[in-house]
């Protein structure tokens, strides 16, 4: 009887990827139970471990698009380039990088989500639930292509997972991309043509800009209209508006602002001091809540204290500057932040604010004018109508120090505002606005300042607010403010100031808030 040969070959039996199953499986049972074990995202309560993670979401999320995409192409081009042939099917890796990654990005997502800035948002809820499933899809489909890498196996169902997988990735990332950019980002210069097609409606030309421009005196304006909502378009609005709706807010219209979030309102009518808005606004620089978030610019002094002043007087959407009885400070500051026009409602040709008439103000003026000249933007006058002088350090950070400071003496008596943050100014700089008698704000926030610096603060009596964030002063010093009978804000916050000495400050000062962060 005749033996087999040695030399017959031998049919391998197919490796099974039991192990692979197990962990993709247990990987997708984890995925499943995390929405569900961890409720509802609330912010407040999230350590900063959490927000750290979370904002490696961006940095991830490209690697699983990428690779899905790579593997895409490749599956496609084995259908209609290699129809019928016998081909060597690409090995599992890719597919299991693939799912590993996106599992990554989820999970990194799903931490950004819960450490705030989320709640009330639709579009993040739904960009995490298809981030999740997306994430789901592309460890089975990891799995089915395991189990069909033997030639001769059938592809189609792995072939169908993996668009499947690649068609939910795109809606996830669409909705990702709207969060960051917009609703209508991929639309908003779509030509007409094309919009008529997707069935969005026309865009209309856009208008020429007019060489003159109809404006309205201050008394007339519409508080909101013409004054607020033009503020918060400038700082607020590219974050909080239909289809970017950072944190539940929305500060595109009066009727959204004043709905506030499903958490509560962002504002109090009547109460500034009590409005969450105008809270977050004035923290400290630095801190991880202040808005705008970043590098977006801040309002400024004069854009605040018309907020807070709006807020005051019941946040109206219809009323005039006139009927709200803006002060005179009030109304100064809403002619810094456009032209005015003359007396003549009907006037279109506007005009420049003035700097002060020449006489007793004359030798005010020309310090002016030659600080700005040396220091643009550092000095500017209250308004057209007054004397007082506003000093921001803004653009000298870095290098305003004590004997830089002094060449703005002229103007220090004058000085109404002095915003002199992150600068190197020390105690004797400070000393320099003994003169400055009607100075009501002062920021010495991340100055290299001591308690020698609020001596010269106690010879101040008009002082209403003071940032020492981020200074070296003690209870020592601070427990001497409450000899300032207008103080009404003390920011205190990383500093070596005790809760002892702010319990004693907020017992003598009840007036005044004081804020420490924590």
């Amino acid at each position: 009887m005749d033996t087999p040969s040695s030399s017959a070959p031998s049919r391998r039996r197919p490796r099974r990827p039991w192990a692979l199953s197990f962990f993709g499986l247990l990987a997708v049972a984890g995925l499943i139970s995390m929405p569900i074990l961890a409720g509802a995202p609330n912010g407040a309560k999230m350590p900063d471990m959490v927000r750290f993670l979370g904002h490696f979401h961006p940095l991830l999320l490209h690697l699983p698009i990428g690779v899905m995409v790579l593997i895409l192409l490749q599956e496609l081009g084995a259908i209609f380039f290699r129809r019928g042939q016998e081909i060597r099917r690409a090995p599992v890796f890719p597919m299991f990088f693939g799912a590993a990654s996106a599992m990554l990005a989820v999970l990194a997502g799903f931490l950004l989500y819960h450490g705030g800035g989320f709640e009330d948002n639709p579009t993040a809820e739904r960009h995490l639930w298809g981030g999740l499933v997306f994430a789901v899809l592309a460890v089975l489909t990891c799995i089915v292509r395991a189990w069909t890498a033997e030639p001769g196996s059938n592809p189609a169902l792995y072939r169908l997972m993996l668009f499947v997988s690649v068609g939910v990735m795109g809606f996830a990332s669409h909705d990702g991309a709207s969060l960051t950019h917009g609703a209508d980002y991929l639309t908003a210069y779509a030509p007409n043509p094309l919009r008529k097609i997707l069935g969005l409606p026309e865009r209309a030309p856009t208008p020429a800009t007019p060489a003159t421009v109809a404006a309205k005196p201050i008394e007339d304006q519409i508080v909101y209209t013409d004054v607020v909502a033009p503020i918060l378009e400038r700082r607020c609005v590219a974050c909080h508006r239909e289809g970017k709706v950072k944190g539940g807010v929305r500060l595109d219209s009066f009727e959204t602002i004043i709905a506030g979030t499903k958490s509560g309102p962002i504002l109090t009518p009547g109460d500034a001091a009590k409005s969450h808005m105008i809270a977050l606004i004035e923290l400290p620089p630095g801190d991880v809540d202040r808005m705008p978030k970043g590098d977006n610019p801040a309002p400024t002094p004069e854009e605040i204290s018309i907020l807070k002043w709006w807020i005051d007087q019941g946040a109206d959407g219809t009323k005039t500057v006139k009927e709200l009885a803006a002060t005179p400070e009030i109304t100064a500051a809403i002619a810094t932040l456009a032209p005015v026009v003359a007396a003549n409602p009907d006037a279109t040709t506007t005009v420049a604010p003035a700097a002060p008439a020449a006489g007793p103000d004359a030798a005010l003026a020309a310090a002016v004018a030659a600080l700005t000249k040396e220091f643009p933007g550092a000095v500017t006058f209250e308004s057209q109508e007054s004397s007082a002088v506003t000093l921001s350090a803004a653009s000298l950070r870095g290098t305003l120090d004590d004997a830089v400071f002094a060449k703005f003496a002229p103007v220090v008596p004058y000085l109404v505002t002095a915003d002199l943050t992150a600068s190197k100014l020390t105690d004797q700089g400070v000393s320099d606005l003994a003169a400055a008698k009607n100075l009501r704000l002062v920021r010495l926030a991340e100055t290299p300042v001591t308690d020698a610096a609020i001596e010269t603060l106690l010879r101040l009596p008009a002082l209403e607010s003071i940032n020492l964030y981020g200074t070296k002063v003690t209870d020592a010093g601070v427990l001497k403010l409450v000899a300032l009978p207008k103080l009404k804000r003390l920011y205190l916050w990383q500093t070596p100031v005790t809760p002892a000495a702010v319990a004693t400050l907020r017992e003598q000062l009840p007036n005044c808030e004081i804020v420490t962060g924590t």
